[in-house]
């Protein structure tokens, strides 16, 4: 009914509340995972006979005592965070992407023949070319489980995961075939490694004598344009659709198995990009192992950043230093890779536990904060 008096259309309203709290809970809770892990961790380097203060001293000192340590660390985020933001756009339409190590293999041994195909290019033509070449590669390595997920229901974990072996076969054939460099079999070593990229591919260096290139940069703006891409366009909007509720989707017209495997098929191309940079911005050819461990550690990274693409840009940087730190750890005291590797599976752990115990405590925040809105209303 229209307000029958001026005091009815002078009422104040109140504003509805915002759960700043829970917003809070949601970034802290990667950083409490973390804690509680160093704590688990300073328990096994006392059984070890190891000094807890001492170890993680060192490990502090590996990233910020020197400008080496503190480049190595963002050296290190680049990949995750190229991985970690086709993570998050596989969860936003509720798909699981572990064929990460898989893309960047193929992004990487794309780069590496394009490159030297076409060695003769410029290199402001050769480097945008490469790494769209390693994009479309990684993105086919996932558009292959998103098409078999879309079409005939096939578990994406299990696919993703083949993927990765066939994609790991498939470069340890060739890098000791068709691109073993030839200069080790003229000198008979061998060695599992195609030659060496031409210099005009190679990404510049940001700051002299260290490895950190542009790459990183390039990186940044990407999660940007994801950003953009998943909250400004309506294929973005789209996707999320799809993850939050299938059957919504469908009822509303959006296709579901396209858009289940276009998420898988973007997060396959920015996989390819990370194996790209690897190769064109730290190590300049093809080797075993390009992958460092990045297509799982990327995974990681992405839930540090709450699925968010802004969100990564810090929390690659956070798990990029620990890998860092760990290393100059283990070299300094001594202790086993193993106790390193449990150490960061526990952060993965804890990290995806507090990740469920945030969401179901958001979940009843969100259904008290309703009903505060609600009794908010005049």
């Amino acid at each position: 009914m229209p307000p029958d008096s001026a005091s009815d259309t002078l009422r104040p309203t109140r504003k509805p509340v915002f759960d700043w709290q829970g917003l809070l809970l949601r970034a802290a809770s990667p950083l409490l995972a973390i804690l509680v892990a160093l704590l688990v961790g300073a328990i096994m380097l006392l059984l070890l006979g190891a000094n807890p203060l001492a170890a993680y001293a060192t490990m502090v000192r590996g990233v910020f005592g020197s400008m080496s340590g503190f480049t190595q660390s963002l050296v290190k985020a680049t990949p995750l965070l190229l991985v970690g933001l086709g993570i998050c756009i596989a969860f936003r339409a509720s798909m699981i992407n572990i064929g990460g190590e898989g893309q960047i293999i193929a992004g990487a041994l794309m780069a590496t023949w394009f490159s030297l195909q076409f060695r003769t290019w410029p290199g402001w033509l050769l480097i945008p070319a490469t790494l769209v070449m390693g994009f479309l590669a990684g993105a086919f390595w996932g558009f292959i489980p998103g098409v078999l997920k879309a079409r005939l229901n096939v578990n994406e974990i299990l696919s993703t995961v083949m993927m990765n072996a066939i994609a790991l076969q498939l470069m340890n054939l060739l890098v000791r075939g068709p691109l073993i460099d030839p200069a080790g079999v003229a000198a008979k070593t061998y060695l599992p490694q195609s030659e060496r990229l031409p210099q005009q591919v190679w990404l510049g260096r940001l700051v002299p004598q260290t490895l950190l290139h542009s790459g990183g940069i390039i990186a940044v703006l990407l999660a940007v344009m994801v950003y953009v891409f998943l909250w400004r366009t309506t294929i973005g909007y789209r996707i999320r659709a799809v993850g939050l509720s299938p059957d919504a989707s469908r009822y509303a017209g959006i296709p579901v198995p396209f858009y289940q495997a276009l998420s898988l098929t973007l997060a396959g191309g920015f996989a390819g990009l990370a194996g790209v940079i690897e190769v064109i911005g730290v190590q300049h050819r093809l080797l075993e192992g390009i992958t460092s461990g990045y297509g799982f550690s990327g995974i990681v990274a992405a839930l540090f950043g709450g699925l968010h693409p802004l969100g990564l840009i810090p929390a690659s940087w956070l798990f990029g230093s620990l890998l860092v730190g760990a290393d100059m750890m283990q070299r300094a005291v001594q202790v086993p890779s193993a106790l390193i590797d449990t150490l960061l599976g526990l952060v993965v752990l804890l990290v995806v536990g507090s990740q469920m115990w945030s969401r179901r405590l958001a979940t009843r925040r969100v259904i008290a904060l309703a009903r505060k809105n609600a009794e908010a209303q005049p």
